[in-house]
């Protein structure tokens, strides 16, 4: 199977679990190991600035203060990682998606986008989602997902609440109008 890193993975209308239904996940690693994504369209109920404040990172004069904090998944739930477009700075820890996208997980990006500094295009996710090898493959076969590969601009230019619908229309198609029973051929 061709590789799913800088794919958005959509949940088909009739998967219910609370997860993941309704989401749309931004894919950042896939080897023979499994795959990791965060999702890019569900905001938690925090900002920026309080998460800057309970890390004691500053930013009261930060411009990214309003910035939401998204769920990014259920697994690691208490790591950040910041999902942004690339930049000439080098982070502690960060792996390239493509040229433009990169996924950093250290604590410099925060205290920079603390400082007012940082990348423009970032989005800040509590967590992540992973699917061990195969697993993710095996969900594909039972049409829990569709795939399409990503594209900076649903990331980063489209509102939240539009995104799984940006990423569905990269395909021709609406999610509104798909039955949520599930078919096989």
């Amino acid at each position: 199977m061709q590789s799913l890193k800088n794919h958005f993975l959509l949940a088909m209308p009739h998967l219910e679990d609370s997860q993941f239904a309704g989401t749309l996940s931004y894919l950042c690693d896939y080897d023979d190991n499994g795959t990791m994504g965060v999702m890019v369209n569900r905001p938690l109920d925090i900002t920026l600035d309080a998460l800057f404040d309970q890390l004691d990172l500053g930013g009261e004069d930060s411009p990214h203060n309003d910035a939401p904090v998204y769920y990014g998944g259920p697994v690691h739930r208490d790591r950040g990682f910041i999902l942004h477009r690339g930049s000439s700075e080098p982070w502690d820890s960060s792996i390239q998606v493509t040229e433009d996208i990169a996924l950093t997980t250290s604590m410099d990006m925060l205290q920079a986008l603390a400082a007012g500094k940082g990348p423009k295009d970032f989005l800040v996710c509590l967590g992540c989602a992973g699917w061990e090898s195969g697993q993710l493959e095996e969900e594909l076969k039972e049409n829990t997902w569709l795939t399409v590969e990503g594209r900076a601009e649903v990331l980063f230019d489209v509102p939240t609440e539009q995104r799984l619908n940006a990423a569905a229309g990269i395909l021709g198609i609406d999610l509104n109008l798909m039955s949520r029973e599930a078919g096989h051929s």
